[in-house]
């Protein structure tokens, strides 16, 4: 009664009536709360901002679920987050969407989350229990929230992962859906997924930052070039190896990475697989900043927030500025690689090493 007392019309009341009883009825929309406030405990730390007024019910209810969480750790509630999103892909019924709808509408995803709060766009992997490898369907979910932010009103957008990885790279399951063509056609439809995947990040038109929250591996380190700012925990690594699997660089990284380090680091790592800490990948200039694991996303999200009151057409048009002498060499050597690539996958010794791969692990 006290709530709906403030409603100024019967209209306003009959809404907020209607709202208040789909929130406390739907266990799918309690479970949403629940990831929401954990994944904003996870990423800012306790909740701080002001009360939504009593009309706004969604907002007011994320708010309440955030606040609830009082003052329990980011540690903490990364790792609730983890336990919360493992037990809702245990149960019967899909409930990945739920996961993926956490924050509220647009396209939904079954192992991302998109979430908009600040001005600033976040695209979460969401495979915390296989290390964020990702999958063909992933690939293409990406490509999707790329554009998808692309053309929101954000300013900035993100790209992190949920658990202790940022992502394991490339799943090799993939690599064990063989098409009716045969080993040639999964090739050659890698190939073309690939470069869509690699030129989204080229494209891509906002300013793009990774927070790598953990360990990063194969095109998910390739890709880092690509973005405008990289801040990293002071537990993250970077590894390319890609040789030891048969595999030869992608991501523009044959271009980007003798660049960025010099010819003699960048084989280190594409050709030699060497494993960077943070500390050396940002010396080497592939990493922006490394922060103490400790207080990672508070020091990195409030950087971001203030970055995000900037104006949003400056920054686009500095940044299309900055990218345009690099894209047509950037295309090419995307190119290039990927025709590589296809070329590798077909071969014996990719195949032999993708296979021990699989080999070693079994024994484990």
């Amino acid at each position: 009664a006290t709530i709906f007392s403030k409603c100024a019309t019967v209209e306003q009341f009959n809404l907020a009536k209607r709202q208040l009883a789909t929130l406390k009825n739907d266990p799918g929309n309690m479970a949403k709360l629940q990831i929401y406030a954990l994944f904003k405990q996870s990423t800012e730390g306790q909740c701080t901002s002001s009360k939504p007024g009593m009309l706004d019910f969604v907002k007011k209810a994320k708010w309440d679920a955030w606040k609830s969480l009082g003052s329990i750790s980011q540690e903490e509630a990364r790792q609730k987050y983890c336990d919360l999103i493992g037990s809702l892909v245990t149960e019967e019924g899909g409930s990945a969407q739920v996961v993926a709808q956490a924050a509220g509408s647009g396209p939904t995803y079954k192992d991302l989350v998109v979430t908009t709060e600040d001005k600033i766009t976040t695209i979460m992997l969401n495979r915390p229990a296989k290390k964020n490898a990702i999958t063909t369907e992933l690939y293409t979910d990406i490509i999707s929230a790329l554009d998808q932010a692309a053309k929101d009103s954000s300013v900035l957008t993100v790209i992190t992962g949920a658990g202790d990885f940022y992502c394991s790279g490339n799943d090799l399951s993939n690599f064990t859906k063989i098409p009716e063509g045969g080993i040639d056609a999964l090739a050659k439809k890698s190939g073309d997924l690939l470069r869509n995947y690699i030129n989204a990040y080229i494209d891509f038109p906002k300013p793009l930052v990774a927070v790598v929250n953990g360990p990063a591996v194969g095109v998910s380190v390739t890709v880092l070039a690509l973005f405008d700012l990289v801040y990293a925990t002071d537990r993250a690594t970077f590894h390319t190896p890609f040789s030891k699997l048969g595999q030869s660089p992608e991501g523009c990284s044959s271009y980007t990475f003798p660049l960025i380090m010099g010819p003699s680091k960048a084989s280190e790592m594409l050709l030699f697989n060497k494993k960077l800490t943070a500390a050396q990948a940002c010396d080497q200039g592939l990493v922006t900043e490394v922060f103490p694991d400790a207080s990672f996303q508070t020091e990195v999200w409030n950087r971001l927030k203030a970055y995000a009151q900037l104006p949003p057409n400056s920054l686009a048009l500095s940044k299309q500025l900055v990218r345009s002498a690099e894209l047509e060499r950037l295309h090419a050597a995307n190119d290039a690689e990927v025709a590589r690539l296809v070329e590798r996958w077909q071969s014996d010794e990719c195949m032999a090493a993708i296979m021990g791969f699989f080999q070693g692990k079994a024994k484990l």
